[in-house]
C-alpha cells in the first residue's frame, strides 16, 4: 500500500475558438491565405500574385464611378418564360432562385453616373446570376444604356462577363446580339466613345457582339476570352488548344489590373472620342 498518493492535476479543457466561415480565402493563383478584409480593400485582387477573384456588378460600379453618382435604369424589367422551358428545373424556378441568391432581377445592372465629373452610361454584367447569360432583359438593358449615352452625348462603358446567349429564351436571346450591335453602330455614327471591359470569362454570343466592338477594349489579366472555351473545343474537336490561347494576353493588348481600371477609364474616355 502506497504511503503517498500521487496527486492528479485537473485542467479545464481549452475552449474551441469558433472562426467564422468565409473569414479567409485561399488564392487559387498562389495558395496564399488572405483575410476577407484585406481582399476587399484590394478590390478582390490577390495582393501577392494579382489573381483576380470574382466580383459582383454592384462592386464594379462602386469601384468605377464617382461616389453617389450612379442612377440605375430599367431595374423593373424582368424576363418572361416565353418558351415555358422545362428541364431539371423550370426557367421560372431558376430565375427565382438566382434572384433570391444574388438580390438582382437579372444578370446586368445598367444606368448612368460620373467618372471624374464626366457623365457616362454604364452596364456591368454579374456572372453570379445564371452565368450572366444574355437574354431579352440583359440585351434590352444594355441597348437602353447605349441609347441613353447616344442621346446624352456621353461615353458608354460596358463591363462584360458572360457564358453567352441564354438558351432558355431561344431566338429571343440570339436577337440581342444584333440589337445591341445596332445600338452601338448608331452611337458610333455620333462619334461618341464606347469602352468595352472584358473580364473572366467573356465568351460566345456576348463576345461575338457588343463586347468586341469597343473603340477601346480593356481586359483583366488572364481572363478567358473567346467564342468557345477550351473544354467545349476539346469535346468537339478532340484536340487540346495551345496553353493560354483563350486568355486575354493573347487577344487584347491593353490589360489592366482591376485596381487601376478607374484611372484607365478616365484617361481613355477622352482618347476614344478623337479616334
Amino acid at each position: 500500500m502506497a504511503i503517498f498518493k500521487k496527486p492528479t492535476l485537473k485542467t479545464e479543457p481549452r475552449k474551441k475558438r469558433d472562426i467564422p466561415q468565409g473569414l479567409f480565402q485561399k488564392c487559387p493563383g498562389c495558395n496564399e491565405v488572405i483575410h476577407e478584409i484585406e481582399l476587399n480593400e484590394n478590390l478582390r485582387v490577390c495582393p501577392r500574385c494579382d489573381y483576380h477573384f470574382a466580383i459582383s456588378a454592384k462592386d464594379r460600379i462602386d469601384n468605377l464611378l464617382d461616389s453617389q453618382t450612379f442612377v440605375e435604369m430599367d431595374a423593373d424589367l424582368k424576363s418572361v418564360d416565353t418558351l415555358r422551358f422545362q428541364g431539371m428545373a423550370s426557367y421560372k424556378d431558376r430565375l427565382k432562385n438566382y434572384q433570391e441568391r444574388t438580390g438582382l432581377t437579372d444578370a446586368v445592372i445598367s444606368g448612368h453616373g460620373m467618372i471624374d465629373g464626366y457623365k457616362v452610361a454604364l452596364a456591368a454584367m454579374d456572372f453570379g446570376f445564371l452565368a450572366a447569360t444574355m437574354g431579352s432583359v440583359v440585351g434590352e438593358r444594355i441597348t437602353r444604356a447605349i441609347e441613353y449615352g447616344t442621346d446624352e452625348d456621353a461615353a458608354v462603358i460596358i463591363v462584360s462577363a458572360s457564358g453567352g446567349a441564354r438558351m432558355y429564351e431561344g431566338m429571343l436571346s440570339l436577337m440581342q446580339m444584333a440589337k445591341t450591335s445596332g445600338a452601338l453602330a448608331r452611337h458610333a455614327e455620333r462619334r461618341l466613345p464606347y469602352i468595352s471591359v472584358l473580364t473572366n470569362p467573356t465568351t460566345a454570343g456576348v463576345m461575338a457582339s457588343f463586347a468586341s466592338l469597343g473603340d477601346v477594349i480593356i481586359a483583366e489579366p488572364k481572363s478567358m476570352i473567346g467564342f468557345a472555351g477550351p473544354r467545349v473545343i476539346k469535346e468537339t474537336t478532340h484536340q487540346d488548344l495551345p496553353k493560354g490561347s483563350r486568355e486575354s494576353w493573347s487577344h487584347v493588348r491593353l490589360r489592366k489590373f482591376r485596381t487601376r481600371f478607374r484611372r484607365e477609364l478616365s484617361l481613355q474616355k477622352d482618347c476614344a472620342r478623337h479616334r
